[in-house]
């Protein structure tokens, strides 16, 4: 028993039951109050009637007229739950159905709800008790025993009603513990097993409108997602280890051989400066995988702020121009006209800058790349950067945004694969997004950022800050 009561089925079917309990009480509470004001209306409606009628005949006719309207009365038997009885100033019976002046009532006056034998039995009795002129007592009343039987048939049928929602409300907890909450104990053995390892496992959905199979749905997406996290992260734990064990295994060569020849200051310097060079891989790695926890986390959005996007693209054409001159290509910039968006321009420049920076890297030499920005029908901002090197494949398309990823034609080319990874978080966090398309030859890459509007002409009041140097992602 009281392992049911700790089921939250039971309880609540029991406090469904005690609320059902409490109205049908006060229902009941209500229509007995009710009927029984109106019958004690009624019943003293009648023995005032009486009383005055007995209290005029004495006043016109004496004592004689009032004994016997009494009489008429008893004698009459219209109504056999009536009670009369007259008495001198000293009590002693004159007329009426009463053997002797009740000892309950005595000498005082008013309304009494006494207990009378009557007919060997005892029963319930209303009277009102007066004083006639000439100092005459007179006692009329009636017998009220049925109400007394009403109110116990009232309370008896709540009784039943009272066992009944008890036995009802528990057979309907014991339903629901087997029906309802069955999904909740489905649910508790799926995290259970979750828990444990298991991340494949799902809850059982029946594709209804049901509140537990829409909880469900959200929970299998909810471990979908922590499934491709997890596994995000276990590999980008291998990729790291993998990328960060190269330099360092570099960087103990060289300076065991250092402490091995311990050549001249001359020879000394460029193992040095070989391993410094290490250490910035490694670090930038490290540099790479913060920042990309920062956005990730949120943590920008307190810098978002209106952002000419028109300018900041600009900036970084500006900045990788030289660039692509110096690899023999050109970089060719166009922004028919001023875009503003709701961002952080540093990480708005740095996603623009990391595309344009893998154009010019896989473009081949005399090639054109191209940085465009323009706005589309849906109100949001196109940002399309296209090269003219070997692009990616369809499959590869959505594997070039996970982090550390390098596809066949990023192999020996530097980086560490988190440029795009950081363009596609920088993306989300502008609720935007970064797609590919194919450019014959070539790869197309689009970001998309939703615009705030679109001014005329000019260069407007927005900043845009150099960006910063990106992070490269080979395809």
């Amino acid at each position: 028993m009281i392992r049911l009561l700790r089921s939250v089925s039971v309880r609540l079917a029991l406090g469904y039951a005690a609320i059902f309990i409490l109205s049908s009480g006060v229902l009941v509470g209500i229509l007995w109050w009710r009927t029984a004001n109106y019958l004690d209306r009624e019943v003293d409606a009648v023995i005032l009637a009486d009383t005055q009628a007995v209290a005029d005949r004495l006043h016109d006719f004496g004592l004689l007229g009032a004994l016997e309207t009494v009489r008429d009365r008893v004698d009459a038997e219209a109504d056999e739950h009536a009670i009369y009885l007259m008495a001198d100033p000293s009590l002693n019976p004159l007329a009426g159905n009463m053997a002797a002046w009740p000892a309950q009532i005595g000498e005082r006056t008013g309304w009494y709800e006494i207990g009378m034998a009557r007919a060997g039995r005892f029963h319930a009795t209303r009277i009102l008790s007066v004083v006639l002129p000439g100092g005459y007592r007179l006692l009329v009343g009636r017998d009220v025993q049925d109400r007394v039987v009403i109110r116990q048939t009232i309370l008896g049928g709540l009784a039943w009603a009272i066992g009944i929602a008890v036995v009802l409300a528990i057979a309907g907890a014991m339903v629901i513990r087997r029906g309802v909450l069955g999904q909740v104990d489905a649910i508790n053995r799926t995290t259970a097993a979750i828990v444990r390892g298991d991340l494949s496992r799902r809850l059982p959905t029946r594709d209804s409108s049901d509140e537990f199979d829409q909880l469900s749905q959200t929970i299998n997406g909810m471990l979908a997602q922590i499934q491709v996290l997890i596994e995000g992260v276990r590999n980008a734990s291998n990729t790291v280890a993998h990328d960060l064990r190269t330099p360092l295994t570099e960087l103990r060569g060289r300076l065991e051989e250092l402490l091995r020849r311990r050549p001249p200051p001359a020879e000394a310097w460029p193992e040095v400066q070989a391993a410094v060079g290490d250490l910035d891989r490694a670090i930038s790695v490290f540099n790479a995988l913060l920042r990309l926890a920062e956005i990730d986390s949120g943590a920008r959005l307190s810098g978002f702020r209106d952002v000419r996007l028109d300018i900041v693209a600009g900036d970084v054409a500006d900045l990788y121009g030289p660039v692509a001159e110096a690899k023999g290509s050109e970089l060719v910039f166009a922004a028919p006209q001023p875009v503003v968006v709701r961002g952080d321009p540093d990480l708005l420049a740095q996603a623009i800058g990391n595309l344009v920076d893998n154009a010019v890297k896989f473009s081949p030499s005399g090639a054109k790349v191209m940085l465009e920005l323009a706005g589309d029908t849906g109100g949001d901002a196109v940002i399309r950067v296209a090269d003219a090197g070997p692009g990616i494949t369809d499959s590869e398309k959505g594997q070039v945004v996970q982090r550390f990823y390098r596809g066949d034609a990023g192999r020996g080319k530097a980086g560490v694969g988190l440029g795009l990874s950081m363009v596609a978080a920088i993306a989300r966090l502008h609720a935007g997004r970064l797609d590919f398309a194919d450019g014959s030859p070539g790869l197309i890459a689009i970001l998309t950022v939703p615009a705030l509007m679109q001014r005329g002409s000019g260069r407007g009041p927005a900043t845009a800050h150099p960006p910063p140097q990106p992070v490269a992602s080979p395809r």
